[in-house]
């Protein structure tokens, strides 16, 4: 975990001094979203040339999570079509009663719990150039405030159509 983090830390830093994007290869787009905890719909809105609203409808084992985001994007290692991304935002949702794993151990519910947290992101997404596909590799750390408090670090992977 602490690899893992120092690595998106380096590449934070390296990619945070390149020069912010001058024109972005869409406006919106609308996909699917895998990640640690939920998989589900994303839908991405860029609102200027950089700036991104992201909202994430995700569904898990005994429930669904609504996650939104303010991402801002910048053209990485001078790859056309290729953006690095970070941004922050929260998430709410609930879960059932039922066993889930956390930090490695079974925990279980008895009851429905509610979801309430605050979110990161950090990424590349990559603009396949002349197709309107559009595919996303990121880490999203997780403060959870109902059911924890926790901290948790899980990847993530989009595949969304733009136009």
């Amino acid at each position: 975990m602490k690899k893992l983090f120092l690595i998106a830390l380096t590449a934070c830093t390296f990619l945070l001094i390149s020069n912010r994007s001058q024109a972005q290869d869409y406006k919106t787009a609308v996909g699917l979203k895998f990640g640690g905890y939920e998989n589900g719909l994303s839908v991405k809105y860029f609102v200027d040339e950089g700036t991104a609203l992201e909202g994430i409808l995700g569904l898990r084992s005994h429930g669904a999570v609504l996650t939104g985001l303010y991402e801002l994007h910048q053209s990485a290692f001078n790859t056309a079509g290729l953006k690095f991304y970070y941004g922050f935002g929260a998430h709410l949702g609930s879960i059932g009663k039922g066993a889930y794993k956390a930090f490695g151990k079974d925990q279980y519910y008895d009851s429905t719990h509610i979801l309430i947290g605050a979110d990161g992101v950090l990424g590349l997404e990559y603009k396949i150039q002349e197709s309107p596909i559009a595919i996303s590799l990121d880490l999203n750390p997780r403060l959870e405030l109902a059911t924890g408090p926790f901290f948790d670090l899980a990847p993530g992977l989009g595949v969304k159509y733009t136009f």
